[in-house]
């Protein structure tokens, strides 16, 4: 780390969006590499299921992109969709090359003609998941994080947290960073600010997500004035394991590409009843599906079953899982899998063009921290990966065309001359445990115009008292994360009370049909006067100003 905090490029988020854009830039432009944890403690790492590409002559580009349409319950951007789709070829060759090995198929030993092992997610309509057993994620991220510690112009920075952007009026300059270990805020300049952080799914209590995933880059984006969208879009994994002890752990839907099955305790197969597709229906139906039953019949958890296929095939395919579900006592080989859904993808997010630029000039936003335009109210399995890659490349090459982004004079250090440490951080674990149940509880599966008033008003109250806490006392990364996930629940509310139907991933009681308009919730920032947001920025769909509902301001 250079003694001034100066770089070329600064970059908040080590999984597959932040690396691979670090080793996207030319090797002459220094760029920093934060995580809150380990490099490799974010979500990227355990990602079981695969990337989406089109990889054989009897799939097409048009059948991926007719998917996602499908999939995005009419909100996709189609030009995103084509945009991320269509790039998915030079994504794989560029993975091959940083040394990623994906799983051939067993019956083609002739190296010259084999093929990779395709398998089938829902919603798509062809095999064309590129995997590495069950462990796609582990084997990305172990990859590009050596590639990138080898890399001279790469300083990888574990242990560091996003306090805020720093804006000097015009465009962003830098970040204030929480040095985890010691607790103390560094400013942090650079040409260009990139936020890979990943979701929020960490609002929830139940969710496949590590606990980094609080939502650090939506939240600093809009506290620094740019848009956010499609907030209300959660994706509810359908099937993590239920077991008091496993905390977290999904199971792969690749599973149910390959035959696994829902069962009630009884044994009898429900998904038929809701969707022709059954199992292979999209997660949103899949999760509502569940959630259905396990509230019809007071059920804990329903069962996944794919011991009717040959065992050698289940631990060859699937090691993760059923090493991970023998741990507990889970054969799947021979036994049910108990799951039940949880909180997994946030589809919306800081809104960005092709080239991952937010509305702050210099601030560029990739992965599951942006809104492109390609998941609309629904992302389809495995296409989120692809969409890590896809933008980061499009934001180096983006970042290396614009070098009129110099850099400015270096920012005040951050004060915290004012405020004193804290003797009362059970505030923090109350508000963190309530905030979390009260959007489980009002803000999940299955909303309601009642509960989502509800909802707001108690974070309202919430964030009162985080503010105050905020400005009294010394931060610490579990204040940082409280601040955030509350700001990120705040207009994850605001987003579903615009949507009055119910779409993709957004069911309302209240209103359970769908409109014959499909727009996007955006989010505005009160600062941002009408007159000044640049055309290519408004889309042709309503908006929400900020200023008319003062508890999501900045």
């Amino acid at each position: 780390m250079t003694s001034s905090n100066q770089f070329d490029v600064l970059i908040v988020g080590s999984g597959a969006a932040g690396l691979s854009l670090a080793l996207s830039l030319p090797t002459s432009y220094q760029c920093a590499v934060l995580s809150k944890s380990q490099i490799a403690s974010g979500s990227t790492f355990w990602a079981q299921g695969g990337m989406a590409a089109v990889l054989h002559d009897r799939d097409s580009i048009e059948a991926h992109v007719a998917d996602t349409l499908n999939a995005g319950a009419g909100l996709c951007h189609e030009d995103a969709v084509r945009f991320t789709v269509s790039r998915a070829r030079e994504i794989v060759d560029w993975l091959l090359e940083q040394g990623v090995r994906f799983d051939y198929r067993d019956d083609m030993p002739d190296a010259e003609f084999r093929e990779f092992h395709l398998t089938m997610e829902g919603g798509h309509s062809h095999r064309r998941i590129l995997h590495a057993a069950d462990q796609t994620g582990r084997a990305i991220s172990e990859v590009l994080t050596q590639r990138a510690t080898d890399a001279d112009n790469v300083t990888l920075l574990p242990g560091y947290c996003i306090v805020d952007l720093i804006n000097d009026g015009e465009k962003c300059v830098g970040a204030y960073v929480l040095d985890t270990q010691t607790n103390q805020v560094h400013a942090f300049s650079a040409r260009a600010v990139v936020l890979a952080t990943g979701g929020a799914s960490k609002a929830y209590v139940y969710t496949s997500n590590p606990d980094g995933a609080s939502g650090d880059g939506i939240a600093s984006a809009w506290r620094a004035g740019c848009r956010i969208a499609n907030m209300e879009f959660n994706q509810f994994h359908p099937t993590c394991l239920y077991h008091p002890e496993a905390k977290s752990f999904l199971i792969t839907e690749a599973l149910r590409g390959e035959g696994a099955v829902l069962q009630l305790p009884d044994g009898e197969r429900f998904m038929a009843r809701f969707d022709e597709r059954g199992e292979l229906a999209p997660r949103d139906i899949v999760a509502r599906a569940i959630d259905h039953e396990m509230k019809r019949l007071g059920l804990d958890c329903v069962f996944l079953d794919i011991s009717h296929r040959p065992a050698q095939f289940i631990k060859q395919h699937f090691p993760t899982v059923y090493e991970r579900c023998l741990k507990f006592g889970v054969d799947i080989t021979t036994d049910r899998i108990p799951v039940v859904p949880a909180a997994h993808y946030t589809c919306g997010g800081v809104v960005v063009d092709q080239a991952g630029a937010s509305d702050l000039p210099g601030l560029y936003v990739i992965g599951e921290t942006a809104c492109t335009g390609l998941h609309g109210a629904n992302r389809m399995a495995s296409n989120s990966l692809l969409e890590c890659f896809v933008y980061a490349r499009s934001a180096a090459r983006d970042i290396v065309d614009k070098q009129h982004l110099a850099p400015t004079e270096a920012p005040a250090a951050w004060d915290d001359s004012r405020v004193r440490d804290s003797d009362e951080d059970v505030i923090i674990t109350h508000q963190w445990q309530a905030l979390r149940r009260l959007m489980w509880d009002y803000v999940g599966i299955v909303r309601s115009d009642r509960r989502l008033e509800f909802a707001r008003n108690s974070i309202n109250l919430m964030r009162e008292e985080i503010d105050g806490y905020y400005k009294r006392f010394q931060i610490t990364r579990p204040l940082l994360e409280l601040r955030n996930l509350a700001q990120v629940a705040a207009l994850t509310v605001e987003c579903a009370l615009q949507r009055e139907e119910s779409r993709g991933l957004h069911f309302n009681q209240d209103h359970p049909d769908l409109n014959n308009d499909a727009t996007d919730s955006i989010l505005i920032p009160d600062r941002w006067p009408s007159s000044s947001i640049p055309n290519n920025l408004k889309h042709t769909l309503p908006q929400y100003r900020g200023d008319q509902a003062p508890e999501c301001q900045p």
